[in-house]
């Protein structure tokens, strides 16, 4: 498989796939990464922790419904020109 910037899209929707399937209870809370973990005080830089906790959050909350029009656009063209 060459590294083409079509392999890279087809990566990177993977990794966001990735992300979004992590479940907070089931997973990330075993690990130490839970709502309730590494919360700050007030005026408090928020650790890398919870700066990675609220990425992963962001990601499920906001890529869902285009997760699944993107999901859609690769299988319909995979299936076309494989």
């Amino acid at each position: 498989m060459a590294f083409t910037l079509y392999s890279l899209l087809q990566a990177s929707l993977l990794v966001v796939n990735a992300v979004a399937v992590l479940h907070e209870e089931r997973f990330l809370r075993h690990v130490g990464w839970g709502s309730d973990q590494g919360i700050g005080g007030f005026g408090e830089e928020p650790g890398i922790k919870a700066q990675l906790t609220n990425l992963i959050r962001s990601i499920r909350t906001v890529m869902r419904v285009p997760l699944i029009a993107l999901n859609s656009i690769t299988i319909v063209f995979l299936l076309l020109f494989g």
